[in-house]
C-alpha cells in the first residue's frame, strides 16, 4: 500500500492543535494527487504510527476531511478518497471582465452596506481624492449556494459612483454598474497577500478567528488612467483560489507580479 509522504512532521509548539495540523496536512497530500480518486488511505493505527499522534486526533482529522467531501468511509471497508476531488489546476484563462462577469454568474451577492463619505486617507490617496470628497462604499458577501466565498469593500469614486445603490446591486454586479455608464476600464493594479481572519471576518465567511485568509486588492483605471474603484476582497484559502495568466511578453515586467518584503 501506499503512504501518504509527509513534508514536517506535526508540531506540538505552534498553538495549532494537532487534529488541525492533521487535517491540513492530509489534504494538501490528497489535493496534489498523493492518492488518486476512488483508492483506500491507510487504517488509523498505520496513520497514528506515521504522525506520530492518537486515534483521536486522527479520527477528528479524518472526520473534518469527510465534512470537506475529500474523504468518505464505507462501513467494514475503510475510507477512500473522494471520487470528485476538486481539480487542482483549473483551466480558465480569462481577461478582467471576463473573471468579473464568472465571479458574478457563479455566485449570489449579498448586499450589507452601501454608503457614501469620505473614504480612509489611504484609499482616498490612492484614488487621488483630496480630504473632504466624498466617495461610494459598498459591502457586498458572495455566496456560492449556502457558502460564503468572498467578502468585498469597494470604494468608488463620487463621479464614477453616481448610480451605484443597494438596489442596483441587488440587480447587477458593481462593474456592470460602471460600464454602463460609459466607464472603460484601462489599467488595474493588484496586490495579494495572506492575513488572519478578525472577528468581523472569521463572522462573515463561517471561519475560525485568527483562520488564514487570502486579501486582494485592486486598483482599478479607466482608459484616461484615473483611478474609479478601489477593491479589497477577502476569501478562505480552503474555498478560493487566485488563478493568474500571464503572457510571455510581460513575463519580464510587473505584470507578472513582483514580491516586496516589508522588513525593517
Amino acid at each position: 500500500m501506499n503512504q501518504i509522504h509527509t513534508r514536517n512532521s506535526l508540531s506540538r509548539t505552534s498553538g495549532v492543535s494537532l487534529h488541525r495540523q492533521l487535517f491540513l496536512s492530509l489534504r494538501d497530500q490528497l489535493l496534489q494527487g498523493a492518492y488518486p480518486p476512488g483508492s483506500m488511505i491507510p487504517n488509523e493505527e498505520a496513520l497514528c504510527e506515521q504522525f506520530g499522534v492518537s486515534r483521536i486526533t486522527v479520527r477528528r482529522a479524518v472526520t473534518d476531511l469527510e465534512a470537506h467531501g475529500l474523504l468518505e468511509k464505507r462501513h467494514g471497508r475503510g475510507t477512500f478518497v473522494s471520487a470528485e476531488l476538486p481539480p487542482s489546476r483549473p483551466r480558465a484563462t480569462l481577461g478582467l471582465i471576463d473573471s468579473l462577469r464568472r465571479t458574478a454568474a457563479q455566485t449570489r451577492a449579498e448586499v450589507l452596506s452601501v454608503e457614501r463619505g469620505p473614504p480612509p486617507p489611504d484609499i482616498a490617496e490612492q484614488l487621488d481624492l483630496a480630504p473632504q470628497d466624498g466617495a461610494v462604499h459598498a459591502m457586498r458577501l458572495r455566496w456560492q449556494r449556502s457558502t460564503p466565498v468572498i467578502l468585498t469593500e469597494a470604494w468608488v469614486t463620487e463621479a464614477a459612483g453616481r448610480h451605484v445603490t443597494a438596489e442596483a446591486l441587488r440587480k447587477q454586479a458593481l462593474y456592470e454598474i460602471l460600464i454602463a455608464q460609459g466607464i472603460q476600464f484601462g489599467r488595474v493594479v493588484q496586490e495579494i497577500t495572506a492575513v488572519a481572519s478578525t472577528p468581523f471576518h472569521a463572522r462573515l465567511l463561517q471561519v475560525e478567528v485568527g483562520a488564514p485568509l487570502i486579501k486582494l486588492t485592486r486598483l482599478l483605471y479607466d482608459t484616461s488612467r484615473i483611478p474609479v474603484q478601489h477593491l479589497v476582497a477577502h476569501a478562505s484559502p480552503e474555498r478560493s483560489r487566485i488563478l493568474m495568466d500571464v503572457s510571455i511578453d510581460a513575463v519580464n515586467t510587473l505584470a507578472a507580479g513582483s514580491i516586496f518584503h516589508d522588513v525593517g
